[in-house]
C-alpha cells in the first residue's frame, strides 16, 4: 500500500512514519510512506503556497497551484486522493479499515484557514477529519490516520488477532488487561484471568467490554442494546 502526504512541514510527519509499527511495515515493504513538500511544487522565487481569500477575513488561504501539480504528478488510476479537514468524515475504526483496503492514498494536510475550494471541487475523492477540534495544521491530523489505517493493512501487526481485539474492533472499548506480577501493592489481578478457563476468561472479557463502554462510552452502545 502507498502513501504520499503532501505537507508544509514535512518534519512533523517524517518523526511518526519512522517510529514503532511504520517503520517496521516500511521496512518489511509492505507499506511505502513519502512525504513531499508542498513548496517544491512552487516555481516563483518565494516559493509562495498561500494568498489571501477573495472576500476578505481573517488568516491566509493554501494556494491551488502547488496542490494541483502535486497531486497530478502523484496520482495514478487507483489513487484516492483524501483531505484532512474538520468538514470530513469523522475517523472510526470502520473507516480506517475501508481505507486500508486502497492501494494508493495521497493525503492532502491543510493549513492556515484551509485550501481553495477548487482543490476540494477537481481533485479530491474524500475528506477526513480525526475530531471536533482544532488544530495547528493538518499534517498532525495525517499522522493519526496514517498510523490507523496503516497497522490494519495485512501483515503488518505481528499477530493478525491483534488488530481484531483492539478497542473499536467490535464497537466496543478494549477490556481491562494485566501482567505480571500476580499481585501488586496490594492489586490482584482477577482470579479469571489465571484460572486457564479459556471460556470463562473470554465471557469475562466480553462482560467488561460492554461495561468499560457502557461507562465511558454509552453513545457507542446506541443501537446496540434495548
Amino acid at each position: 500500500m502507498d502513501f504520499d502526504l503532501l505537507t508544509l512541514f514535512p518534519r512533523i510527519l517524517e518523526g511518526p512514519v519512522d517510529e514503532s509499527i511504520l517503520k517496521r511495515a516500511r521496512e518489511r515493504g509492505l507499506v511505502r510512506v513519502r512525504v513531499h513538500n508542498l513548496r517544491d511544487f512552487t516555481h516563483d522565487k518565494h516559493r509562495v503556497v498561500d494568498d489571501k481569500p477573495y472576500g476578505g477575513g481573517q488568516g491566509m488561504l493554501m494556494k491551488p497551484e502547488p496542490i494541483f501539480e502535486a497531486v497530478e504528478q502523484l496520482r495514478r488510476a487507483e489513487s484516492c486522493v483524501v483531505l484532512m479537514s474538520p468538514a470530513g468524515r469523522k475517523l472510526t475504526q470502520a473507516v480506517a479499515r475501508e481505507f486500508a483496503g486502497k492501494p494508493h492514498l495521497i493525503i492532502i494536510c491543510g493549513h492556515y484557514e484551509g485550501v481553495d475550494e477548487r482543490v476540494r471541487e477537481a481533485l479530491v475523492n474524500e475528506e477526513v477529519s480525526i475530531g471536533d477540534y482544532v488544530l495547528t495544521n493538518g499534517a498532525l491530523a495525517a499522522a493519526v490516520f496514517v498510523d490507523a489505517v496503516v497497522r490494519l493493512v495485512p501483515g503488518v501487526l505481528g499477530d493478525e488477532q491483534s488488530a481484531a481485539d483492539d478497542s473499536f474492533a467490535h464497537g466496543l472499548l478494549e477490556h481491562p488487561q494485566y501482567t505480571r506480577p500476580p499481585e501488586f501493592r496490594g492489586m490482584k489481578v482477577p482470579d479469571v484471568l489465571v484460572s486457564g478457563n479459556h471460556a470463562e476468561i473470554a465471557r469475562w472479557q466480553q462482560e467488561q467490554r460492554r461495561k468499560r463502554t457502557k461507562e465511558r462510552r454509552p453513545d457507542l452502545l446506541e443501537g446496540r442494546e434495548s
